[in-house]
C-alpha cells in the first residue's frame, strides 16, 4: 500500500519483522546504535524455527573458535564456501557475510555480552577448506530462573510445540538459549520494542516507491507502523503455506515442515511478491528425513545407528549418514523419479526393537503401529505385505546391505566413509558403521522427506537490501533469514549456516540504515 499522508500510528528508526535469530539480532543491532526499534511477531512466541534448532552458528575465522582453539580463518571458510556454493549466488554478498562474521561474534560478546562457545560437528561436504570439526559456535544455556517470565514467550522445544509434551523452562539450549538471551537484551535498552501476537500485513510505500512502514494486525487491530530508516524482513519462510510448497516446490503437503504450523506461512515472499521484488531459490529448503507422526506432523531424524533405507520400490538408493540435507535431496530426487513420496527405515531387534536414529520426539512404537507407520514382521515377505513394498525388491536390497557389512565396505553409497557419519555414531571406522540386518524380528518406520525451513525468497545485495527485478535496491527494505533466497544457494555448506548467514545480513542490513554501511572486504 501506499501512504498518500504518511500517518503512523506509531513510528520509529527501524522495524524488524520476525522474531527468528536473525530478526532479534538485528533489532539488538539497530537498538545498539541508539536506534527506535520495534520488532513483531504474529504468534505469541519468540523465536520461530530458530527456537527449534540446535543453536550452530556457522562464522568462519572468529574470535569464539581462535579463543577454544580451533585452527581456522576468514580465507580458509571462504576456500570451503566456494567450493561447495561456487557462483550459484552473488560473489560480492557471499563475502560479504564471510567477511562480517568476526564482527557479529565479537559485537555478541562486547556490546550484547552474550556467552558463546565452540562445539564440534563437521562441515558437511568434502571439500578444500573443509573443517572436519566443524567451525560452529553456539550459545551458552541459560537457565530459566535467569530468563524469569520471559521464558513463557520463548517457544518451547518440538515435543511440547507440537505434540503435547510437557513444557520445561527450568533450561534453555541451543536456539532457544539464543532467543531468550537476544530477547533479554532487547528487553535492556530503552530503544527496542517488541510485540507478540502482531502480523505483518502489507508494507508501506511512500510515492517515490519507498518502504516507510508496514501495515500491522494485532491485538488492537489493524495498524500502520512507520520505519524512517527502514523494515527488516525476517520472518522466515513459506514451509507451512500448502498452496505455495505445491506451486514452487511440488510438495505434497507443508505438514512434514518441521516448524509450527503458525510459523514460516509465507507471509514475506507474498509481501515482496506485492511490491516487485526479486525472489529465487522458491524450489529450495533445507531438506532433511523426517519421520511421520500420527499427527500428521513429521520429525527430523538424523544419526541412523543401523538399519537402511528403501523407497517405494523397495530399493535403498543412497548412504544413509550423509549430512540430512544431501540426504533429503536424494529423497527429492526419488520422488521426482517416480518412486513415490513412500520412504522407510528397515531395521531389526538389534536396539530392543528401539527406533536406531535420532529424532525428538522419540517415536512410540505402538502408536506408531496402530497408524500404520510402524510395522514389525517375522520375514521379509510379512514387512512387505505390510508396507505394500515390493518383496523381491526388498530381499535383493536387504541381502546387498548385509553383504556389504560383512565385507565392512558399502560398494554402492559409501555409508561411514565421510567423516560425518561416524560422527553421530562415535565411531571410527567405516565398517563400525556397517552392521547386518536379520533375526527374528524385523521393523519398517515410514519416513517422509521434511525440512528445517524453506530458503528461498528476496534476492538482496552485499547490504542486505532487497533487490527489484531489475536488480536495483529498493529503498527502506531489507531482508535476512528465511525470508531471503539463501546465500548458501542450493547447499547446505555446514551446520549454522542458516543462522550465521541470517545474523550477519542482518548486521549489514542495520548498518546500512544508519547510513554506515559495511565495507565488503575485512
Amino acid at each position: 500500500m501506499t501512504a498518500q499522508d504518511r500517518t503512523f500510528d506509531a513510528e520509529f528508526d527501524v522495524v524488524v519483522v520476525g522474531s527468528g535469530v536473525a530478526a532479534l539480532f538485528g533489532a539488538a543491532a539497530a537498538a545498539s546504535r541508539g536506534l527506535s526499534t520495534c520488532l513483531i511477531e504474529k504468534t505469541d512466541r519468540f523465536g520461530g524455527t530458530s527456537a527449534y534448532s540446535g543453536g550452530a552458528v556457522w562464522l568462519p575465522g572468529n574470535a569464539v573458535l581462535a579463543r577454544d582453539g580451533v585452527d581456522d580463518s576468514v580465507e580458509k571458510g571462504r576456500t570451503y564456501f566456494r567450493a561447495v556454493v561456487g557462483d550459484r549466488t552473488d560473489r560480492d554478498v557471499q563475502d560479504a557475510f564471510l567477511n562480517t562474521g568476526p564482527a557479529v561474534v565479537t559485537f555478541l560478546q562486547e556490546e550484547l555480552g552474550i556467552p558463546t562457545r565452540f562445539q564440534a560437528f563437521p562441515d558437511y561436504f568434502d571439500a578444500p577448506g573443509r573443517q572436519e570439526q566443524g567451525r560452529s559456535i553456539y550459545p551458552k544455556p541459560i537457565k530459566g530462573e535467569e530468563v524469569g517470565d520471559r521464558a513463557a514467550d520463548v517457544r518451547p522445544p518440538v515435543p511440547a510445540d507440537q505434540f503435547g509434551a510437557a513444557e520445561d523452562t527450568t533450561r534453555l539450549e541451543g536456539g532457544r538459549a539464543w532467543v531468550a538471551r537476544l530477547v533479554l537484551a532487547l528487553d535492556a535498552m530503552d530503544s527496542a520494542e517488541t510485540r507478540l501476537n502482531t502480523a505483518a500485513q502489507e508494507l508501506v510505500r511512500d510515492e517515490d516507491g519507498r518502504v516507510i512502514g508496514v501495515a500491522v494486525d494485532g491485538e488492537g487491530g489493524r495498524r500502520l507502523l512507520g520505519a524512517r530508516r527502514g523494515v527488516l524482513v525476517a520472518a522466515g519462510g513459506f514451509e507451512r503455506s500448502g498452496e505455495l510448497r505445491h506451486r514452487w516446490q511440488q510438495m505434497p503437503t507443508a505438514d512434514w515442515s518441521s516448524s509450527h504450523p503458525d510459523t514460516g506461512s509465507g507471509d514475506a515472499v507474498r509481501m515482496f511478491e506485492h511490491v516487485g521484488a526479486q525472489l529465487d531459490l522458491l524450489d529450495q529448503s533445507w531438506w532433511c528425513p523426517a519421520t511421520l507422526f500420527p499427527n500428521g506432523h513429521a520429525a527430523f531424524t538424523l544419526g541412523f545407528r543401523s538399519g537402511f533405507i528403501v523407497d517405494g520400490t523397495g530399493r535403498r538408493f543412497a548412504d544413509e549418514l550423509l549430512p540430512y540435507d544431501q540426504m533429503g535431496r536424494r529423497m527429492r530426487a526419488r520422488m521426482a523419479d517416480g518412486a513415490g513420496d513412500e520412504f522407510w527405515l528397515i531395521f531389526d531387534d538389534a536396539e530392543a526393537g528401539n527406533f536406531p536414529a535420532i529424532c525428538i520426539p522419540a517415536p512410540e512404537p505402538d502408536q506408531l503401529r496402530e497408524a500404520g507407520l510402524w510395522h514389525t514382521a517375522g520375514s521379509v515377505d510379512e514387512l512387505a505385505a505390510a508396507t505394500g513394498l515390493d518383496a523381491a525388491a526388498l530381499q535383493e536390497s536387504l541381502e546387498r546391505f548385509n553383504g556389504f557389512a560383512e565385507q565392512g565396505r558399502d560398494a554402492d553409497f559409501a555409508r561411514g566413509e565421510d567423516p560425518y557419519g561416524r560422527f553421530f555414531l562415535g565411531v571410527s571406522t567405516a565398517e563400525q558403521c556397517l552392521r547386518p540386518v536379520g533375526g527374528d524380528r524385523l521393523h519398517a518406520v515410514r519416513l517422509v522427506l521434511g525440512d528445517l525451513g524453506t530458503k528461498g525468497g528476496a534476492v538482496i545485495d552485499a547490504n542486505g537490501a532487497v533487490l527489484d527485478t531489475e536488480g536495483r535496491p529498493i529503498p527502506g527494505l531489507y531482508a535476512a533469514g528465511n525470508s531471503s533466497a539463501s546465500v548458501s544457494g542450493e547447499a547446505y555448506p555446514g551446520p549454522g549456516v542458516p543462522l550465521g548467514s541470517g545474523m550477519a545480513m542482518a548486521f549489514r542490513a542495520v548498518a546500512d540504515m544508519a547510513g554506515e554501511p559495511l565495507p565488503i572486504a575485512p
